[in-house]
Formats: structure tokens, C-alpha cells, sequence
């Protein structure tokens, strides 16, 4: 889903001034993980890598809702039933969730766990789900519905049924968290990258900015613009393989929550913003609202950027962002 974005210089390199670039890649959360990150020497970019590698383990086990022992998926099991107690960064994630829920107006829902898996993207559907069917399959659905009550650190799932799912926020999340755990261990420069949820700080050993390109999924080929990246983040949410076309529309796999059916018309979008939490649940929002609504939703947003490629391949960016500027000629 998330492909089309590049870091283009990845080696370890070791300079006069005693700094080397070490990178890690990984499969971590299901996903690659790169960890890239500046320091006085290998044993010591070692070091904060797996440093990084513990952390990703650390809120796996706090919000996966795969693994039955997690507080995300005590919230799931007791679902209609009770509120449960979860900690305080679970809490807040969930509670910034809702947030972002209201400000797309609910483009973005961490209950879209809660679906039917009515829609596959293997190859084996050969016709539509039925209108009832789409629209019972999302009928626990509903950020409204999560309950949360900050006194007592619980949260509480209404209908029973319901489920929470992080996994279009939480790998933003976890890029934060890495980078601030390791710019309180005084680590001067670093890329975090899961799956494209990209976040930097600090600068390359020569001094250079870190820069990210951007690729149209239509023209797989060729970056077309490419970006620097100063203490920033981006995200980049995407159809471009997993998609289902009947009469002649293309359905992505991204799903509209409030509607039960794909997302379509566009084939990628890339948020720019100073977390990956919010890029990573922004770009899943603004991919469902669309072109129009997104550009405008992001216009009116202080200090974030998009870029959309529609199913024509057709380019938008928003007004904060000038392509000329960055585009690859």
C-alpha cells in the first residue's frame, strides 16, 4: 500500500567528523522497517537501532489487536459489555483517533475493525457485494460510539460487536515514539521509516537534508518530484495494487466506513505534517473524501501538505506546495 517513497542515500558512511549513517532494515508489525540513524560510531548507531526495535515490540503489545493479550483487544473482547482500563498512552492514542474521526468527518474511524470482510482484493471476487450486504457490513461501525473516560482511564465499546483497529494510525505512532525515545538519548539525526510512515530528525552526515521522493503509482518508473524533509513526516496511503473494477470503475481497498464501499477516484495520496500519527490517519481520511474535499480540508490546516495522484494520474497538491519547485525534470 504504502511503496512509492524513497530515501534516496542509504549507506553506512563514515566522515571526518567521526559520525557514521547506520541503517537496519527489517519485517517488523507485518511490515518493512528501516531504521536509519546518525551517530559517533557503529556499536553506538547499533545500539539505538535496537533500542528502536524494542520499542516497536513494546507498543506492539500495547495496541496490536491481533494479539489477544493486548489492552486494545481486552477493550474489543469486552465490547458492549464493560469499560476496561488501559494505560495512558493507549487512552490518549484512542482519544486523538476520535479526534481526527471529527475532523473528517469520519473519513477516518479505528472502529472500521468492526466491518465485514465483504470486499476481497485477492482476485476472487466476480461480482459486487449486494447494496443490503455493503450496508450491513458496517453497521457496528462508529467512532461515536467509543466511549472514553479519562478519570478512570477506561474505554468502552457501546454495541457489542464493535472493535477497534490501529493499524491506520498506530505504525505513525510507533515512527513518533522511536523518535522521541532516541532524541532523549541525545541520537542528533535519524530516519524512522514503517512501511513508507516516514519521520526525520536532524540532518545527513554532509550536512545535507534528509529528502524523500515521490513517485506516481501509474509511472512506477519515475520519481516525480522529490522533497526535503527537515524534522518532518510523511505518509503516503495508496491503491495502487490492491483494487477491484466492476463495469468499468475502479473500487480500491481503502474502505468509506460510512458507506461500505471502497474508496475511488483516487490512486495515492502523500500527507506531509510534523508527526506520522497525523499523516498516517490524515492520508487514510483525506483518501476516502476524495480530491475536492481533501485539498480543502488540508488547505485550512496550518503546516500540513498533501499530494494526490487521481486514477487518471492526473497530479493536485495542496496550496502550501509548490511542485514546480521540487519537480524532477
Amino acid at each position: 500500500m504504502r511503496l512509492f517513497i524513497f530515501i534516496p542515500f542509504f549507506f553506512t558512511v563514515a566522515l571526518a567528523s567521526a559520525q557514521v549513517t547506520q541503517k537496519r532494515t527489517l519485517s517488523m508489525l507485518g511490515s518493512p522497517f528501516e531504521m536509519t540513524v546518525v551517530a559517533k560510531d557503529i556499536p553506538e548507531a547499533d545500539l539505538y537501532i535496537d533500542m528502536s526495535v524494542a520499542e516497536v515490540s513494546r507498543i506492539e503489545n500495547l495496541i496490536s489487536d491481533w494479539i489477544p493479550t493486548t489492552p486494545i483487544s481486552q477493550v474489543n473482547k469486552y465490547a458492549g459489555i464493560k469499560p476496561v482500563e488501559v494505560p495512558q498512552e493507549v487512552l490518549d492514542l484512542v482519544e486523538r483517533s476520535i479526534r481526527i474521526s471529527e475532523l473528517t468527518s469520519g473519513a477516518f474511524d479505528i472502529s472500521y475493525a468492526s466491518m465485514d470482510k465483504i470486499w476481497k482484493f485477492d482476485g476472487s471476487m466476480t461480482q459486487m457485494p449486494t447494496p443490503e450486504a455493503i450496508k450491513n457490513s458496517v453497521s457496528k461501525v462508529g467512532y461515536k460510539n467509543i466511549i472514553i473516560d479519562k478519570k478512570n482511564s477506561t474505554i468502552f465499546l457501546k454495541n457489542e460487536g464493535m472493535k477497534l483497529g490501529l493499524g491506520g494510525i498506530g505504525q505513525g505512532f510507533i515512527a513518533d515514539k522511536i523518535k522521541a525515545l532516541l532524541t532523549s538519548k541525545g541520537v542528533v539525526a535519524g530516519i524512522v521509516n514503517i512501511s513508507g510512515d516516514i519521520n526525520t530528525w536532524g540532518k545527513q552526515t554532509n550536512g545535507e537534508k534528509w529528502k524523500v521522493g515521490i513517485k506516481n503509482p501509474l509511472n512506477k518508473n519515475k520519481i516525480f518530484a522529490t522533497f526535503p524533509l527537515v524534522d518532518s513526516a510523511v505518509e503516503t496511503s495508496g491503491s495502487y495494487e490492491k483494487y477491484v473494477t466492476f463495469n468499468g470503475k475502479r473500487y480500491s481497498h481503502i474502505i468509506d466506513t460510512r458507506t461500505g464501499y471502497p474508496a475511488s477516484g483516487v490512486i495515492s495520496v502523500s500527507v506531509f505534517a510534523k508527526t506520522t500519527e497525523f499523516a498516517d490517519a490524515l492520508a487514510t481520511g483525506i483518501f476516502v473524501l476524495g480530491v475536492d474535499v481533501g485539498l480543502d480540508l488540508v488547505n485550512q490546516l496550518p503546516g500540513i501538505g498533501c499530494i494526490y495522484v487521481d486514477e487518471n494520474g492526473k497530479i493536485f497538491a495542496s496550496k502550501n506546495i509548490d511542485l514546480k519547485k521540487y519537480k524532477n525534470e
